[in-house]
């Protein structure tokens, strides 16, 4: 499988994840306070997704610059 296949998978993944910890957080809030681990877990998807997102969106300049 190609290297940009398999991180394009990945980014999906990531924002499936990032969505239920958001929608987890709003639920959460409905009862009141929420603890800070669930206040703070759509912070690593949120970091991977731009990391991922960043090279995906680079991907056309590099190969337009190298080939």
């Amino acid at each position: 499988m190609n290297w940009n296949k398999s991180l394009r998978q990945v980014h999906r993944w990531i924002s499936i994840i990032f969505t239920l910890t958001v929608a987890a957080n709003f639920a959460t809030m409905a009862f009141g306070q929420p603890p800070a681990w669930i206040v703070y877990s759509p912070l690593l998807p949120l970091f991977l997704l731009l990391f991922t997102g960043l090279y995906l969106f680079a991907l056309p300049y590099m190969a337009k610059r190298g080939g």
